[in-house]
């Protein structure tokens, strides 16, 4: 089908605009990348593009006859944000609301349609622009003026919209009854999947805040040992006046180290609250103190793991409840480990406990 004159002279104001969108659509890029980072936003992709010239053709042959001019044309320059979760559309969009100008007359919440097979077109579709108060070029003031399309959705929308697309959505075949009802059958599970993905992740972060709660708090005895709970209670820094008093006895600078191998050593010596391992500190602080003494003296150490406090802990309790060269062995090896070197450094701390009757 040819072009008729209003469509060759809308596509002829579109070829020499081809620098305006070009800018306009890396200063949009850069505004949203820099809001994402700025709130701390992870997302599964931001897309963008400006409309190709074969596609804006076939547009303008099929309704070229609904633009005045080319400025109706809102979908030139576009951008798809797409999100992890389905909830997070709604946190981007209030981003977006305050970024940038929307035309609220033709943008639309494709997420409020009911028909299953549109699952993947779910989308939030804003047209904007941009405000003079984000970006101003007195030489190009139709950076202000071009309406520009941003859609928002999740990750399984996305998904769903790219497969249906490449099997049969826009396609000159028909898609048999029988197939397009399995299809619609996908997307509902799909539409399920995405909001109980939400739900899910929004019922963990409500648990780890009452665990932080919890554990700021100090009943520590109601609450279970995990991996969230540990770096809670890390976070209170338990072991830092210990880590520091043993520092202190050859005024050792204090290197940071991970505690988190710990979770599992704890565990494994019968922890099962974090009431039990503030217990098993508690008891054994003196005990880790005065074996520092003994490992520290005379060697003129000028630097200390942060770690130190809990393993002497753990070496004390491990050494204290029987387990004696064994039990040592297994720490160390749960640590570093299995290697030769941790015979040695157990029967090493054997001689150095022995000194101060801790076995």
């Amino acid at each position: 089908m040819k072009l008729d004159l209003h469509s060759e002279m809308i596509l002829e104001v579109y070829r020499t605009s081809l620098p305006i969108y070009e800018k306009l659509l890396s200063i949009v890029l850069e505004r949203m990348r820099q809001c994402l980072n700025d709130n701390h936003l992870h997302i599964a992709g931001l897309e963008s593009r400006i409309k190709a010239e074969d596609s804006l053709t076939n547009k303008l042959e099929l309704k070229g006859y609904k633009y005045k001019t080319i400025s109706d044309i809102t979908d030139i320059v576009g951008l798809r944000v797409v999100t992890f979760f389905s909830d997070e559309v709604d946190v981007i969009s209030a981003l977006v609301e305050k970024m940038f100008e929307i035309d609220w007359d033709n943008s639309v919440d494709k997420r409020k349609m009911l028909e299953i097979d549109r699952f993947g077109y779910m989308s939030l579709h804003y047209i904007c622009r941009v405000p003079e108060t984000m970006y101003h070029d007195p030489d190009m003031p139709q950076l202000n003026q071009i309406r520009f399309e941003l859609q928002m959705r999740s990750m399984l929308q996305h998904m769903w919209a790219n497969m249906y697309h490449d099997m049969g959505y826009k396609s000159d075949v028909e898609i048999p009854k029988e197939y397009q009802r399995n299809m619609n059958r996908l997307a509902g599970m799909l539409e399920l999947a995405d909001e109980q993905f939400s739900r899910i992740r929004k019922e963990i972060n409500n648990y780890r805040r009452n665990v932080q709660s919890l554990v700021a708090s100090g009943d520590f005895d109601d609450v279970p040992l995990n991996g969230d709970t540990f770096r809670s209670y890390l976070e209170l820094q338990p072991f830092k006046r210990l880590t520091e008093k043993i520092a202190g006895i050859n005024q050792a600078e204090i290197y940071e180290d991970s505690l988190d191998p710990y979770y599992q050593v704890l565990l494994r010596m019968g922890m099962r609250t974090i009431g039990d391992v503030e217990r098993l500190r508690k008891k054994y602080t003196d005990g880790a103190y005065q074996l520092a003494l003994i490992q520290l003296a005379g060697t003129g150490l000028d630097i200390v793991a942060s770690s130190v406090a809990l393993q002497n802990i753990c070496i004390v309790a491990i050494l204290k409840q029987g387990f004696g060269e064994g039990g040592l062995i297994r720490l160390f090896a749960a640590l570093y480990g299995e290697n030769d070197y941790n015979i040695q450094r157990a029967q090493r701390l054997i001689e150095q406990a022995k000194k101060i009757n801790l076995v």
